[in-house]
């Protein structure tokens, strides 16, 4: 009995040791391990900080563990919680205070949800094992059914978050992340992207070597998918870079064997055999680099056409910040840009989450989204909030006369051609249109209002409540195609 006292005596005394060395040396935001802290209106005005063009409030403060983000097409927040094991809506701001109007829980009793998506009158959920999906009413913001995995038995040890996004050719897109710092995986579906239909079908690696891409978009520029990717740890305070890749289907993208620009990794890749440095040679290498350890998660390009000119089309990325460093770094949100040559510029976008002796950390962000009227949305895990971005061109999400776009006389339209129009008719359906259009809002008279071109470019910035679907031009021409194509039936 007195040695086994002295053994826990002696335990406790090293715990502590250790957690006081832990907290110290790789610079973890403490109170995250005990509980987290305390967002107010206050912290915002004094702390927070964005690009001259923006303006940021404290939409909710009650989100403990806030981590992925989706709009509904009514305007409402759909927010992960994992550690909570739910996701939760937040209703819109209709009565214009700055706020969310409500909470409520949406769905419980998951294992660690985290990506959320909307598809086809679906909301997918990528929980830490499976992906799942259960029908929803946007008009409402109530799920209609019962909630159904269509993807099942995926690894959640080491990174678990796994993140979801749809393509804008239909397919199902996922992260996963790696088992450990740095190994070799025995299961070959870890630190890679993953895609599948929207059903689970036709699973398979998309690409490899991603220790853990947590974030990812698809370009308005180019079309191409970018995703972050977070470094591995110890190697000091500088080394690895974090990384914004461009991903290409059936590409090497170096981990764990080489990072940045095909360094070797000091323990997978200097000794390594002539094989795997032939693999390092073949890998591909990051567009643009962020500050070791910053650890940027979400990534979002901008599409409304309300952002200041400076941002449409830019991608905003959160800096979740460092633990493995002697000195705390990141804490941010920033906008990349890009130029005419393909060149990145990087710039801060919103920040104060981090003190200016780089000892207090107020927030960490962890997920962007951008709602139809240009507001922008971002989440932090380590307070528990949501914050409301809104530029000078931002409108409150009512429909008045003052933000009906003019109408003009419609030019001359080519004529209507019926296998496009087709295409368009079903897209028209996928989406649900006739939901809104058969009763509250009727579609008549477009072609009195618009050519085909004209009509299309609608779909760019339509006027509210539609929402802006992201749709590809030659989605845009078939849905003209379809309903002009309407009026002028015998």
């Amino acid at each position: 009995m007195k040695y086994t006292l002295i053994f826990f005596i002696v335990l406790g005394a090293a715990v502590s040791t250790a957690l006081a060395t832990f907290k110290s040396s790789v610079s973890v935001p403490w109170r995250q391990l005990i509980g987290g802290t305390q967002t107010t209106e206050k912290i915002i005005s004094k702390r927070l900080s964005t690009a001259d063009e923006y303006s940021v409030q404290l939409f909710s403060s009650n989100v403990p563990g806030a981590r992925w983000l989706a709009v509904t097409r009514n305007g409402d927040i759909i927010v992960s919680q994992p550690k909570r094991g739910k996701v939760s809506l937040l209703s819109a701001d209709r009565n214009a205070d700055g706020h969310s109007d409500g909470q409520r829980a949406l769905i419980e009793d998951l294992k660690r949800p985290h990506g959320l998506l909307f598809h086809d009158n679906w909301l997918y959920i990528a929980e830490g094992d499976a992906i799942g999906r259960v029908p929803f009413d946007h008009s409402t913001g109530r799920l209609t059914g019962p909630y159904q995995r269509i993807i099942e038995n995926l690894e959640d040890d080491g990174h678990w978050t796994k993140t979801i996004a749809m393509s804008p050719d239909g397919w199902l897109f996922l992260s996963s992340g790696s088992s450990c710092n740095v190994c070799v995986e025995q299961d070959p579906r870890r630190a890679t992207i993953l895609r599948m239909r929207p059903d689970g079908n036709n699973f398979e690696i998309y690409a490899t070597g991603l220790r853990n891409s947590v974030g990812f978009d698809w370009s308005p520029h180019d079309g191409g998918l970018y995703a972050t990717d977070n470094g591995r740890d110890w190697l000091g305070d500088d080394l690895p870079p974090d990384e914004l890749n461009l991903i290409k289907q059936t590409q090497f993208y170096g981990w764990p064997y080489a990072y940045g620009d095909r360094v070797p990794d000091p323990e997978f890749g200097v000794d390594a055999s002539p094989k795997i440095k032939q693999k390092i040679a073949s890998s591909v290498p990051p567009v643009h680099v962020f500050r070791a350890h910053n650890a940027p998660l979400g990534i979002s390009f901008l599409r409304s056409a309300k952002q200041p000119e400076k941002y449409r089309s830019a991608a905003l990325v959160a800096m979740h910040g460092s633990w493995n460093r002697s000195v705390k770094d990141g804490y941010k949100v920033v906008s990349l840009h890009w130029d005419n040559r393909g060149n990145i510029q990087q710039e801060d976008f919103m920040w104060g989450f981090l003190s200016d002796d780089h000892q207090t950390v107020y927030g960490r962000p962890v997920a962007i989204a951008e709602d139809n009227h240009g507001a922008i949305y971002i989440s932090d895990d380590y307070a528990g909030a949501i914050y409301r971005l809104n530029s000078g061109g931002f409108q409150q999400a009512t429909v008045t006369t003052q933000n009906r776009r003019p109408i003009k006389a419609p030019d001359k339209s080519p004529p209507i051609d019926p296998d496009t129009a087709q295409t368009g008719a079903a897209l028209y359906q996928s989406h649900d249109c006739a939901h809104c259009h058969q009763a509250q809002f009727p579609l008549r008279g477009l072609s009195e209002k618009y050519t085909l071109q004209t009509l299309a470019d609608f779909f760019d910035a339509p006027t509210p409540p539609m929402p802006n679907y992201n749709f590809n031009d030659s989605q845009k021409r078939a849905l003209a195609h379809y309903l002009l194509s309407r009026e002028i039936q015998p």
